[in-house]
C-alpha cells in the first residue's frame, strides 16, 4: 500500500478473485462488454436490482451473504442461479424491495437501513437485544464523526499523520524506493502457498499467488485494476478500482493528505494489545478509510475501508504486524485481511527494492473476446 507498503492490495484482490471469478460462470454465460450494462441486461432473471450496473451485482450479493452469514446456495440453486426454486430467493427479493422502499421514503435514498440492520450475521432477523453484542463489530457511519467526540487530550489528525510518516522513515526515505518485490506465503482456506507482490511507484501493484487450484493474479497499474485466475480475467468495476488505487499507493504515508481531504481524529480501539488513535479519512472518488495508529510507535496497525453496493457497504479490514526496517523505511512483513467471507494472512520472507520489474507485469491481459486465445 505504501512505500511503507500498505500490502492491502494483494490480500484484497486475492479474496475478490476467488469470490468474484468463481461466481461469474454460474450466473451468466455472457462476458461483460466494454459498454455499461444493467444487471437485467447482463444476467438472467433479475427482478429487483434490474437497473443497477451489472458489475455491482456480485459485490451486492457478497454484501447480502455477509449480512446473513450464508453462502450463495442459501438462496440460489447451485449451478443454476437464475432458477426460482428456493423459497429463500423469493423472500430475499421481498426484503430487498422493502429495504430500498424504506430508504427512499424515510432517508432520502441514503443507505441507512440494510440487510445487516436486522440480520446481524444470522439468516433470521434479530428481534431481541443481544446482551453480549460487541460494539466494535457494529458498522461505522463516517459522517457521524466530528471533533467533539475526540476528547480534550486527543492529538489532532495532522499530528497523528505526521508521527506516522516519521515512523515509517519520512518522505525523503520513502521517495528513494522506486520498486519493491516481496515474496512469502499466504494462509487461506486451510492451505499455505507461495505469493509474490510486485510494486512500483507511484501506484502500481500486482500480486501473484499459487494455490493448488491454479495461479491467481490481482493487479492495479495506475489506471485500471483486474483479477484473473483459471476462469479468465475480470476488469475491476469503479468501486473495486477505487479501493485498489488506495491499496496500490507506493508512498501511502506521504500521500495520504494528497489523496484525502477530510480527516477526523477519534479514540481508537485496542489492536493486538496496542492502544491506538483512530483517524477517519474521506476523499473524492475514494472509499472512506478508518486508520488505527499505534499510540506509542505511530505505525499503522489496522485499516478498514468500505465498498458501496446498492444494498449496503462491504467492509474490508487489514491488520498489519511485524514491521521491519528495509532500506531505510519500515514496512510490515505480515498482514491479515478480513472480509465477510473469511480471513487470510500473508507473511513475507524476502524483499528486494529498487530492482527492475518487467513492464508486462503491469499490463492487463486481453479477454478472449478481444482476440486472445
Amino acid at each position: 500500500m505504501t512505500s511503507r507498503s500498505l500490502p492491502v492490495f494483494a490480500a484484497i484482490a486475492f479474496a475478490l478473485s476467488l469470490a468474484l471469478l468463481a461466481c461469474l460462470p454460474l450466473l451468466s454465460a455472457q462476458q461483460p462488454s466494454s459498454g455499461v450494462k444493467t444487471a437485467a441486461q447482463q444476467f438472467k432473471n433479475i427482478q429487483v436490482l434490474k437497473d443497477i450496473p451489472a458489475d455491482q451485482l456480485i459485490p451486492t450479493m457478497q454484501f447480502v451473504a455477509g449480512a446473513l452469514g450464508v453462502d450463495c446456495e442459501f438462496c440460489h440453486v447451485e449451478h443454476a442461479m437464475d432458477k426460482d426454486d428456493k423459497k429463500e430467493k423469493q423472500t430475499a427479493r421481498k426484503m430487498m424491495a422493502m429495504e430500498l422502499a424504506l430508504n427512499k421514503a424515510h432517508f432520502d435514498n441514503e443507505m441507512e437501513v440494510t440487510c445487516y440492520t436486522c440480520h446481524r450475521g444470522s439468516p433470521h432477523p434479530v428481534g431481541v437485544p443481544i446482551l453480549s453484542a460487541d460494539a466494535a463489530a457494529m458498522p461505522a457511519h463516517e459522517h457521524s464523526h466530528d471533533g467533539a467526540e475526540a476528547g480534550a487530550n486527543l492529538p489532532s489528525a495532522d499530528q497523528i499523520l505526521d508521527k506516522y510518516l516519521a515512523a515509517v522513515g519520512g518522505a525523503a526515505a520513502l521517495s528513494k524506493i522506486k520498486t519493491r518485490i516481496q515474496k512469502g506465503t499466504i494462509d487461506a482456506m486451510g492451505e499455505r502457498y507461495p505469493i509474490e507482490v510486485y510494486s512500483e511507484g507511484p501506484e502500481k501493484r500486482v500480486s501473484v499467488s499459487h494455490p493448488s487450484f491454479g495461479e491467481s493474479v490481482t493487479a492495479y497499474n495506475g489506471q485500471a485494476g483486474w483479477l484473473s485466475n483459471a476462469h479468465g480475467t475480470h476488469p475491476m468495476n469503479a468501486q473495486e478500482s477505487a479501493g485498489a488505487r488506495v491499496d496500490a499507493q507506493f508512498y501511502f504515508a506521504a500521500r495520504l493528505r494528497e489523496l484525502f481531504t477530510e480527516f477526523h481524529a477519534l479514540p481508537g480501539e485496542p489492536v493486538a494489545g496496542h492502544e491506538t488513535y483512530l483517524v477517519t479519512a474521506k476523499g473524492a472518488g475514494l472509499p472512506p478509510l478508518r486508520l488505527f495508529f499505534d499510540q506509542q510507535s505511530g505505525l499503522l496497525l489496522r485499516l478498514v475501508r468500505y465498498t458501496e453496493t446498492p444494498l449496503g457497504r462491504n467492509p474490508t479490514q487489514i491488520d498489519y504486524a511485524d514491521y521491519r526496517d528495509t532500506g531505510g523505511v519500515k514496512i510490515p512483513y505480515q498482514w491479515s485481511l478480513t472480509r465477510t467471507n473469511g480471513t487470510f494472512t500473508i507473511r513475507i520472507n524476502s524483499v528486494q527494492q529498487n530492482v527492475p520489474i518487467d513492464p508486462a507485469v503491469f499490463t492487463m491481459p486481453l479477454p478472449p473476446s478481444h482476440g486472445q486465445p
